[in-house]
């Protein structure tokens, strides 16, 4: 049993290391914590979507996105079109004049848990970046261990994309004090704003 520790540790800490970066995904599920909107779906959903990809990767299918230009164009362009639509309905919340309580009262009508579905799988499976984190990189790295070990590094880095999903949807509520003021939810918008569009704009120069 001593000899599965080690891929269980390394696929827990590389998994994390992936995952813990800024990104589209994580923005969102910042935001829902932030608004107290559908977190345990926010949080499930992300999760069980990077253990189906973790799972694929160290299974060793990472050589069938990589092998067709046509899914990785299609995921680039139709990511940076979402992701820029996205980071203009951010900065466009920037001059409305809500706070943290205004939008907690208001949000919910404007964001059913089919739309937040919807933004997640667009978040999820239209970035190029998520495959190649968990199909390619961890696939690559997973193989490097014997078959029986394989599957305690996809566990290991399971572990970390579950602990960061819902501990970063259900603790971003203690941030929420901090974001009563109206000054202090533009800044979120504006940051959030800024991700989305620099993503976009990476994965449009990753494209020529």
């Amino acid at each position: 049993m001593e000899e599965n520790l080690l891929p269980l540790a390394e696929g827990f800490f590389t998994g994390a290391g992936l995952i813990v970066a800024i990104g589209a995904q994580n923005a969102f599920v910042l935001k829902q914590g932030l608004q107290k909107q559908h977190l345990f779906a926010t949080a499930l959903f992300c999760t069980l979507s990077d253990s189906l990809l973790i799972a694929m990767g160290v299974g060793g299918l990472g050589e069938l996105l990589t092998s067709s230009p046509l899914l990785l164009n299609i995921s680039k362009w139709g990511g940076a079109a979402f992701l820029f639509w996205y980071g203009l309905r951010s900065f466009r919340s920037i001059f409305r004049s809500e706070s943290l309580q205004a939008r907690d009262a208001a949000e919910p009508a404007h964001h059913s848990l089919q739309k937040t579905l919807v933004a997640l799988t667009v978040f999820t499976f239209l970035n190029p970046h998520v495959y190649l984190d968990t199909i390619v990189l961890l696939g690559s790295i997973g193989s490097q261990f014997e078959v029986d070990q394989r599957l305690f590094f996809a566990l290991g880095a399971m572990l970390s994309s579950f602990l960061w999903f819902f501990g970063l949807a259900y603790g971003a509520q203690l941030l929420a004090p901090l974001l009563k003021s109206k000054n202090s939810w533009k800044v979120v918008d504006l940051i959030i704003g800024f991700i989305m569009w620099t993503i976009a704009a990476s994965l449009l120069m990753a494209s020529h």
